[in-house]
């Protein structure tokens, strides 16, 4: 019996959720794409026009369309940064190693011991009587 090894390719499969999101992503960009084709083709017919008329509402409209389409692609830049920060997975932040607020629960003396390491050192307060 001889064993043989067949590559299998991984099939990546999206949840519904994932699906539609990227659909609609899809989708809006076709149309931002859209608008900015046409909008560019409106910029040369209107700056034809805007020249043979000498008019400065002609000026004006132009310049309108102008930052129309500056909008248009800015919007579409938008959806990119969008997508990106939809499909970022997010990990889990880690606690940082140092630890600010500390609370010893013990007597002075026992503090002492940990803190000293030396016997000799330490005051024992619990055997002093209070002066009256």
């Amino acid at each position: 019996m001889t064993v043989k090894f067949v590559d299998v390719p991984i099939v990546r499969v999206m949840d519904k959720d994932k699906q539609t999101a990227e659909n609609d992503f899809e989708y809006s960009r076709r149309i931002y794409h859209d608008l900015l084709s046409k909008g560019s083709e409106a910029l040369e017919d209107m700056i034809e026009v805007a020249r043979a008329t000498e008019h400065p509402r002609a000026y004006e409209v132009f310049a309108n369309m102008m930052k129309n389409v500056g909008d248009i692609n800015g919007s579409l830049m938008d959806l990119h940064k969008k997508k990106k920060d939809y499909n970022k997975v997010e990990d889990p932040k880690q606690l940082q190693g140092t630890t600010t607020n500390n609370v010893f629960v013990g007597s002075t003396s026992d503090l002492q011991r940990m803190l000293l390491d030396d016997e000799d050192k330490i005051v024992d307060i619990s055997d002093y009587q209070k002066d009256e």
